[in-house]
């Protein structure tokens, strides 16, 4: 009896080592209980929407502690500022209002995430020391503010009613799926369904359950697997590997971050179908682009659109003349990588890709591809090769702890590249090259192969349904690490 109290008192308590993840068996076995009940209730619509309140504010307590008090004042004061931005009509203050939010929502992100940056630069400036505060990040913080700015800036613009229900907006905002490491669910996308009170049909639970098992493979089966075993070491000392080593070890993060982060969209984006909300597809086959431009319009598209709505337009977008265009876009990615964390990597990062964007968009004007190349699969081939390298680039500069080790990867490939070692690799590391080819070509396949796989599991019949997840949730099970490990985007 002691030790089930004592289980059951865990359920219970905050900790730190072992937080409920996705793809954690805690998390697993009380959504199935959730999801019965769920089932249950549909038919109660306010009482199922205190039920998924309920199980969301636990999971992000689960997750982040008394931070959920954050996520809790976050959704009052929405819900009080959108209503008053509602009634107001002097332009005054409505500019006022918005701002408000955004000082509020951008002052939590701040403080949280930047203070000690900011802090650490003032005193360098000053020739003194700085011990950093002890500032604990509540989780998906950049997310849930992201959200909040935008619900507010939709009704300005007139493209949103305000949320004349603080439960409608309190589901919206803590609902659990995106709620860590998104997509970035916008209210004019999600509030229409919460107030029709969608039910899952069988096809949109079908859906979810495949995409759960994709996001579970690419998550463990993929994404620990490299960086556990190879990624993870060639970033700690890159001087003591080949260069080729060194290469491998870059496209490897960058295969590893793709099957991290978008196995996350998928596991989010299947858990909603589950409840029957759909979201938008957050990764759309990224490293097919031809051009840094067409990556942006793939890779957490969630995130890019949100920062062209929100950052780029607001800045003037392309109103007012070239140079202007492409001074606001490189600064939207600058903020972009700002985003991500209080590092001068992630901002070296934004602003390689900001240039990344400006370059492709020069060029562009005054170099045009004959019309005997357009189209052409070599041509082709190319600028899917040129493109991935670029961003391989900028990933190592995103993984890198600093711009020394970014000078030692580079050393390393350029000086002592040593392709005599390939074979050598391939032998010792042939589980990590398995894996990473394999992930590769599924991603590289016509998404008319995945739009097929799904609709065939869809067809297939319940019992298959249950025995193919069962063998999937097995492979996960013999594959993961012995330690749970988050996913990479939790810190952002």
């Amino acid at each position: 009896m002691e030790s089930i109290l004592n289980r059951l008192s865990d359920l219970l308590v905050y900790d730190a080592a072992s937080p409920m993840l996705f793809n954690s068996g805690l998390f697993l076995v009380l959504f199935l209980l959730f999801l019965l009940v769920y089932q249950a209730v549909q038919g109660h619509r306010r009482i199922k929407m205190l039920l998924v309140i309920a199980f969301s504010l636990y999971f992000y307590y689960k997750s982040s502690q008394w931070c959920v008090a954050i996520l809790c004042g976050v959704c009052l004061s929405d819900y009080l500022l959108g209503l008053w931005l509602g009634r107001a009509s002097a332009p005054w203050l409505r500019h006022g209002i918005v701002a408000l939010n955004v000082v509020l929502n951008v002052g939590m992100l701040v403080y949280f995430k930047y203070a000690n940056l900011l802090l650490d630069a003032f005193t360098s400036i000053r020739g003194s020391t700085f011990d950093p505060l002890d500032v604990i990040l509540p989780a998906g913080i950049s997310f849930f503010t992201f959200r909040s700015i935008s619900y507010m800036v939709d009704i300005y613009r007139g493209q949103l009613s305000p949320c004349r229900s603080l439960l409608d907006y309190t589901f919206y905002l803590t609902f659990f799926p995106p709620l860590l490491a998104g997509p970035v669910v916008r209210a004019k996308d999600m509030l229409p369904q919460v107030e029709a009170n969608v039910k899952a049909t069988p096809q949109m639970m079908s859906e979810g359950l495949f995409l759960i098992m994709t996001g579970l493979l690419k998550k463990v089966v993929i994404a620990d697997y490299i960086s556990g075993n190879f990624v993870d070491r060639i970033f700690d000392n890159p001087m003591l590997y080949s260069g080729f080593e060194n290469l491998i070890g870059c496209i490897g993060f960058t295969i590893q971050l793709y099957c991290d982060f978008s196995g996350y969209s998928d596991m989010a984006i299947g858990l909603a179908l589950l409840l029957g909300y759909r979201f938008k597809e957050n990764f759309a086959a990224p490293f097919k682009s031809q051009s840094p431009t067409e990556f942006w319009r793939r890779w957490h598209i969630s995130l890019s659109t949100w920062l062209r709505d929100y950052v780029y337009i607001p800045l003037g977008g392309n109103r007012r003349g070239r140079a202007r265009a492409y001074a606001n876009q490189f600064a939207t990615m600058v903020i972009g990588g700002l985003w991500h964390g209080a590092s001068w990597m992630y901002i070296i990062w934004g602003a390689y890709h900001g240039l990344l964007l400006v370059l492709h968009k020069a060029i562009k004007r005054v170099w045009k591809l004959p019309e005997q190349l357009i189209g052409r699969p070599e041509v082709k081939l190319a600028n899917i090769t040129i493109t991935f390298l670029l961003i391989v680039v900028g990933f190592t500069i995103f993984r890198a702890p600093s711009l020394e080790t970014v000078g030692q990867i580079a050393t390393q490939i350029f000086t002592n590249f040593h392709l005599d070692v390939a074979s050598q690799f391939v032998e010792n590391y042939l589980m990590i090259v398995l894996a990473g080819v394999a992930a590769y070509i599924a991603h590289i396949t016509p998404r008319t192969w995945t739009t097929g796989a799904t609709q065939a599991y869809v067809a297939m019949p319940v019992l298959w349904q249950a025995l193919l997840l069962a063998t999937i949730l097995f492979i996960v099970v013999q594959t993961r690490q012995s330690e749970l490990v988050p996913f990479i985007y939790l810190q952002y």
